[in-house]
Order: C-alpha cells, then structure tokens, then sequence
C-alpha cells in the first residue's frame, strides 16, 4: 500500500459530497486531477470503493469502510498538527460552523479577525441550506451553526448576530409605476422561491400565506445566488435578504419593490447544541465574537 495523506483527503472529500465536481470545487483542484488521485487511490485495492448508477457516484460498502478508517487517519494527522501548535502556546484546532446559505454574505466578516489572530486554528465552514446546516449541527459533525430560523425540534444556545431584512426585489427593467403594489398585483408576477428547507423559503410562504398571496406562476431555485441571477435576468421577482443584493442595489440594477408588510425582520444567529461542551477553540470563538460584534457590525454593515 503506497496511498498518500492528500489522496485519503480526496477520497474522503469526494464521499461527503457524492461528487467528482463538488469535491474538486471545494479542494480548489481541477476535475481531472481530483480522477486522476482516485484512480491512484483505487488501484490498490482489489474491491471496487465507488461505482456509477445512472450517472450518479455511490460509494460501495467497502468504500465506507475504508472512508472511516481515512477520516480518523486525518484526523489524527490534524492532532499532531495542533499538539505541535499547543506546545508552542498557540490556540489550536479546528473551527466548524455550518451556514445557511445566504449567511455566506455574513459569516466571513464575523470571522476575519479571529482567525488571523489564531494562525493555528484551521476553519470548515460548510454552506448549505437550513435544514441540512440543522441536520449537521445535530450530528455533531459541526460545533456551530449560523441560521436566521431557530431549529423547531433541538435544544440551542445562541449567539445574536445581526438583523437580516428581508424585501421584494426586481430586476431595474420591472414595470414600476405604482407607490405600493397589491396581493392581485403580485400575483400576476412570476414568483421565484428557495428550495424546500431553505429559511428564505420558509419565511416566504410565511408571509405569502398571511397575505394569502397565491402564485400564478412559481419557479423554484436551489440557492440564493441563483435566485438573484434569475431576478437580474427578469424571469421573475422574489423575497430576498437585502445582505445579498446589496452591490446590486448599489448599481441599480436590482429595485426594491414597495410592498406592505414589508420588509420581514429576522435576526442572523449563532447557535450549539445545549449542554454541549465546546472545544477550547469554540469557546474563544465565542467570547470573541461577543467581544467584537458591534465593531464588525458597525465597520462592515
């Protein structure tokens, strides 16, 4: 057996994400370079760890195996890294935090300073929809979680982070000519929606559904980022978190549309699981953020 640290790390990053393309976009590595480790990875074995059933990546139960004996191997890999850390005085480890999507456009500003003060800290921060952020929080598989819903069935501490506002937005090419627009005006309109778990979503039908606003037309989009290039392109309008559009705002080419009720008001938050101990890295995450979140507010927002 001749398999290297970095083809384990392909390997195990390709399982998580079921993907040869996912896995090359979260390793900064091309498609054919990601093929290329798991081939060399794969041929020394004799029992296949993957196949391809109608086009989509599953991993073997040998696979799975292998998989869990590849993680502790790197994870005890990141233990001598941190012990290292550790005996130079260093605060060391690994940060975990899932975000729900549109908390992308947050998160990294609340985190700059820390990790730039704590070079030996490593951070995983996994991007996703709410309810797989929630999913992955309850597994333990992340320490952290930065949601703009509370969880309805887990017990949480939280951390408040900011306001997140939320508005009707069109593309700049939208026929505006009324000072506010009606529940049978929008119902004209082609409605683009989040997928199914997104908090975006949720608040959404929320809304729609104390208005009892009806779709005549519903498009739904599996990110935020899309959802924004499909207003841009006028295929629709949608509820958005004004934090995602704000260079759009600025440039005009994305309007918010005045409609009553609006804008929805949630909070950004950052919650663990209760009664769970934190890592010694969590834990000075967590009196930094407390620290300095209305400097970070106050600079960047």
């Amino acid at each position: 057996m001749n398999y290297t640290l970095h083809q384990l790390l392909v390997f195990t990053k390709v399982v998580q994400c079921q993907s040869i393309t996912k896995a090359s976009e979260e390793l900064f590595m091309t498609q054919p370079a990601v093929s290329i480790q798991m081939k060399n990875f794969q041929d020394q074995f004799e029992i296949p760890l993957t196949e391809v059933i109608g086009r989509q990546l599953q991993i073997t139960d040998f696979g799975m195996e292998i998989y869990g004996m590849a993680n502790r191997i790197l994870q005890e890999v990141h233990a001598i890294n941190y012990k290292t850390m550790a005996y130079k005085g260093l605060l060391s480890g690994r940060l975990l935090i899932g975000v729900a999507s549109t908390g992308k456009y947050v998160m990294p500003y609340f985190l700059s300073e820390f990790m730039h003060q704590n070079q030996g800290i490593d951070l995983v921060m996994d991007v996703t929809n709410k309810s797989k952020v929630v999913e992955s929080l309850a597994k333990g598989s992340i320490e952290f979680a930065l949601v703009s819903v509370l969880p309805d069935k887990l017990e949480v501490e939280e951390e408040l982070i900011m306001d997140n506002e939320l508005y009707f937005v069109s593309s700049k090419h939208f026929k505006k000519d009324k000072e506010k627009y009606s529940k049978e005006d929008l119902e004209t309109q082609a409605l683009i929606y989040r997928e199914e778990g997104s908090a975006t979503r949720k608040v959404m039908e929320l809304y729609f559904e104390k208005k009892n606003i009806r779709a005549r037309k519903k498009m739904e989009l599996t990110s935020n980022e899309a959802v924004k290039q499909a207003v841009l392109a006028g295929l629709g309008i949608s509820i958005m978190p004004v934090i995602g559009i704000r260079d759009e705002l600025k440039r005009k080419s994305m309007v918010i549309l005045p409609v009553a009720g609006l804008p929805i008001r949630t909070q950004w938050r950052l919650i663990w699981l209760k009664n769970k101990a934190l890592s010694p890295v969590a834990q000075s995450y967590i009196r930094h953020l407390r620290e300095n979140k209305k400097k970070i507010i106050q600079r960047f927002f």
